[in-house]
């Protein structure tokens, strides 16, 4: 099978969690082990949020007293996906070793005038208190938003309408290699009327750009892979349950927050409702019983 394979960014680095290097290079290494029985009997397309990881060097780039400006979110999207599809190919190899990986730095289209980009609705970075956050949001001028008990900056979301290395990543894979791509749902980028692309001061949804990507593949599965072990119905209240299998029209008449589950179950319900395959919501370690319907949330026509 051909399996796209959507690595979460907060599962990559856990909330609470010093952003240190080689805790995180842990966390990939525990997620390639998980997929290791996947990665011996199919054919893996595998891409990655990146919310904490670009919110942590905007942090960085804005202190930085050597820089007139911070550098823009599609520069700092390009920087991550660097990082981590290196420490993703690092675990390749040694899960796989002999087998070829190439880490494919991406660009996604969004439309310049998506009403997304006056909305943020995205979250990046670390946590904070309601304190700090306010005084993050007085100094620094970002929007703030709850998630979850915490605080997170939110930055905007466009639409992913196109991912500009399609054909690369098809020539690559058809070549037997594993590629990491779109990472953080890709760097964001508009074509002007000459057809010129320009970054976009924004963050991609990785997992609705997964969803693209699958689509664009002829993929036979979608596996959203995050810190959860299934979308909860009801989540923060007393009648919360685990989802287990859903249909698309089911899980379009839930709602789910708008920064976190609902882009996931949204990508899901999409790849599933466009091709009529399933696609899954379950946690990094549970990958094996995500495709075979025993583990998370499964998606069904």
């Amino acid at each position: 099978m051909r399996i796209v394979v959507a690595l979460g960014g907060n599962a990559l680095l856990q909330r609470g969690e010093s952003p240190d290097a080689d805790i995180q290079e842990s966390h990939v290494v525990s997620a390639i082990d998980g997929l290791a029985p996947l990665l011996r009997h199919h054919e893996l397309i595998i891409t990655h949020g990146n919310g904490p990881q670009v919110g942590v060097l905007a942090v960085e780039s804005t202190a930085d007293s050597a820089l007139s400006r911070p550098y823009p979110f599609d520069a700092l999207g390009a920087q991550t996906q660097g990082m981590i599809g290196y420490w993703i190919a690092q675990a390749l190899s040694s899960v796989m070793p002999g087998r070829q990986s190439a880490c494919l730095i991406c660009r996604t289209l969004v439309r310049a005038d998506d009403p997304a980009m006056s909305r943020p609705t995205k979250f990046v970075g670390p946590v904070y208190d309601e304190p700090a956050a306010r005084q993050q949001q007085a100094d620094r001028g970002w929007d703030m938003r709850q998630d979850g008990p915490a605080w997170r900056r939110v930055v905007p979301s466009p639409e992913p309408v196109q991912i500009v290395e399609l054909d690369m990543i098809k020539t690559l894979s058809a070549a037997g290699a594993i590629v990491i791509c779109a990472g953080g749902g890709g760097i964001p980028v508009t074509r002007d009327e000459s057809g010129a692309l320009h970054g976009v001061e924004a963050v991609l949804d990785k997992d609705l750009t997964a969803a693209l990507l699958a689509r664009a593949l002829g993929a036979d599965a979608l596996l959203i892979l995050t810190d959860v072990p299934a979308v909860i119905s009801g989540y923060g209240t007393a009648r919360a349950r685990p989802i287990r299998r859903a249909t698309v029209a089911e899980l379009r008449a839930m709602s789910f927050p708008a920064g976190s589950m609902g882009p996931k179950v949204e990508a899901a319900c999409r790849f599933t409702e466009d091709t009529g395959r399933i696609a899954a919501i379950g946690r990094l370690d549970d990958a094996t019983g995500l495709l075979a319907g025993s583990a998370g949330t499964v998606v069904t026509p």
